[in-house]
């Protein structure tokens, strides 16, 4: 049974980051100010964790099968009906990232920090309202 309280933890996890990394963060200034890189490397790995928590979650709970990886997760959302569009082929991107973030496979480019910030958010939030409608509708 999906916990619509934990669930719902996690989707205000993701709005406050992203409306954080639209009030404060400076994309043009991340090539030349390591705490800027740094703030925004943070906050969208935050934000993009709690997209993960939530979809392993449902996955789990709605037995959509068993991820070999993170990006997995969000195809098994898609192919179980709870997201629509190319909305999981994102977010799997958004997976990836997060694991160059975290695990340091290379380093972060900074142009490509600077266009999840400027031009990808919104996908987290699309991701916040399938999940709030599949909430309310249940």
């Amino acid at each position: 049974m999906t916990d619509p309280d934990l669930i719902d933890k996690k989707l205000a996890r993701i709005d406050t980051c992203i409306r954080e990394l639209r009030a404060l963060a400076r994309p043009e200034e991340i090539a030349r100010d390591v705490r800027e890189q740094r703030f925004v490397e943070h906050t969208l790995q935050i934000a993009i964790q709690a997209a993960l928590d939530v979809a392993s979650h449902i996955v789990s709970d709605e037995r959509l099968g068993e991820p070999r990886t993170n990006r997995e997760l969000f195809a098994l959302l898609g192919r179980g009906g709870i997201l629509t569009g190319d909305l999981e082929n994102r977010l799997s991107a958004m997976a990836g990232f997060r694991n160059i973030l975290v695990h340091g496979y290379e380093v972060v480019d900074v142009e490509i920090l600077r266009d999840v910030v400027e031009h990808r958010l919104d996908d987290l939030l699309a991701f916040v309202a399938e999940i709030r409608r599949r909430l309310d509708a249940g």
